[in-house]
């Protein structure tokens, strides 16, 4: 299996205690080399995007290592016409694009209807630093602007957990589509707390870090 950083490990933990139940396909959005896609892929129909083509022919060796149901295309997302999915997830991505507001648009337009967005970002923006200038960061998000965010997109995601980096904490946002709510108004509803994993160790909670 592809090794993950430190860093990836602990987003991982978070992540793999939150997946919704009853999702069947996923699209990750950036995913990089694929260490953690192919992880996805064994448990779901994967999809991975990644415009980077060296980042990509590791993703796609990775991913096709661990069995037939995971897939990595050389392409934007925009390419990806009419496919939808259960899961759109994007891992340290967001903080990537400046128009990040169009940018979720254009990711939530890919969701089925009942599916779910799971993102992760750097949290806090007093933070940023030449660290993330370096790395290429428009932005930090507090937890704030990260919810007014999306709720001005109509994706209202009642879920945002903080998971503890080496050095930075990272953030992570969970949204579901809903189905009332069509997909024209891109409609969002809260998370249930009840799909989540009620005795899971290291508990999402836990590891909320403090403002």
């Amino acid at each position: 299996m592809a090794p993950l950083t430190p860093n990836a490990w602990l987003r991982y933990d978070v992540i793999t205690h939150i997946l919704p139940a009853g999702v069947t396909d996923v699209l990750e959005i950036g995913c990089g080399q694929g260490s953690l896609g192919a992880r996805l892929a064994q448990r779901y129909r994967y999809l991975g995007v990644e415009p980077d083509r060296a980042s990509w022919t590791v993703a796609q060796r990775r991913v096709s290592a661990v069995g037939p149901g995971g897939e990595v295309r050389n392409v934007p997302v925009d390419a990806l016409s009419t496919e939808r999915f259960d899961l759109v997830c994007a891992f340290e991505v967001l903080e990537h694009i400046e128009d990040d507001a169009t940018t979720l648009k254009e990711w939530a337009v890919r969701l089925r209807a009942g599916g779910w967005l799971l993102l992760s970002v750097p949290a806090h923006q007093r933070r940023y630093g030449p660290a993330d200038e370096l790395a290429g960061h428009f932005r930090r998000y507090d937890p704030e602007a990260l919810t007014a965010l999306l709720a001005q997109l109509r994706l209202h995601g009642h879920h945002l957990l903080s998971h503890q980096r080496a050095r930075t904490p990272d953030s992570t946002r969970v949204s579901r589509c809903d189905p009332a709510g069509g997909r024209s108004s891109g409609g969002f509803a809260p998370l249930d707390p009840s799909r989540q994993r009620a005795s899971a160790p290291n508990d999402p909670q836990e590891l909320r870090d403090q403002l």
